[in-house]
């Protein structure tokens, strides 16, 4: 074997364990970041939180698993983030309706129906997120959502209180059935649909008329 050759031989040798021995670096990159929580919020969405796996969402964000790990390190953890992010978009926006002077209060209740319903529809284990956020930390969703004291000083408290036929009923109590009446019927979905025997479909159905029932219950609360 000639020198030439010898020179080749040895250099790609060297190469070669040198790329062995180079340890990978992994860097953070938003957009990696951005792209696992979209597969994530899909899969989550499709499958429910139990069901879902993180090499699920390591295959739909078309990465592998080690890197999905290093980014959220955990299914429970990653599920969080997005719940959390996902509930302070639904209440940035609806906040600036709610202190809306110039949105009556009927029509208020009507989106916050509308908003409710296909924000959970989308999300269907928010609700149970938010309940054991609560329990866990009691102050820490609140001051997360930017709520202290912006519910009892809003628009809407003011505009309940002046449509209530009985001054003396805190506007909280319909501030509650508001979101109860919206909220519940999804918690409960399990035990409605075994007890009625409802498909998937038929529980949509009686969501999308609630739409328009909550609403006029409320309003007949008022009164």
């Amino acid at each position: 074997m000639n020198q030439t050759n010898n020179f080749y031989l040895c250099s790609g040798l060297y190469l070669k364990a040198y790329k062995m021995a180079k340890k990978p670096k992994i860097e953070t990159n938003r957009s990696t970041e951005e792209k696992i929580k979209e597969a994530a919020r899909r899969v989550f969405t499709q499958k429910g939180y139990a069901a879902t796996r993180t090499r699920d969402i390591a295959e739909e964000s078309g990465i592998n698993l080690a890197l999905l790990n290093y980014y959220f390190r955990s299914k429970e953890k990653l599920f969080d983030i997005i719940m959390l992010e996902t509930l302070q978009g639904f209440i940035s926006g609806i906040k600036v309706m709610l202190n809306d002077e110039s949105t009556s209060l009927e029509k208020k209740i009507e989106a916050i129906a509308n908003k409710y319903i296909d924000l959970i529809t989308a999300q269907p284990d928010l609700p149970l997120f938010i309940l054991s956020e609560l329990r866990a930390n009691p102050d820490r969703l609140p001051a997360n959502m930017g709520l202290k004291d912006f519910l009892v000083k809003s628009c809407i408290v003011k505009q309940i209180r002046e449509a209530s036929k009985d001054p003396g009923v805190n506007p909280l109590h319909f501030i509650m059935n508001i979101i109860s009446l919206t909220v519940f019927p999804f918690v409960g979905r399990p035990i409605f649909q075994n007890l009625a025997n409802l498909k998937k479909s038929d529980f949509d159905l009686l969501m999308e008329q609630r739409r328009k029932l909550i609403p006029k219950w409320v309003k007949a609360m008022l009164k």
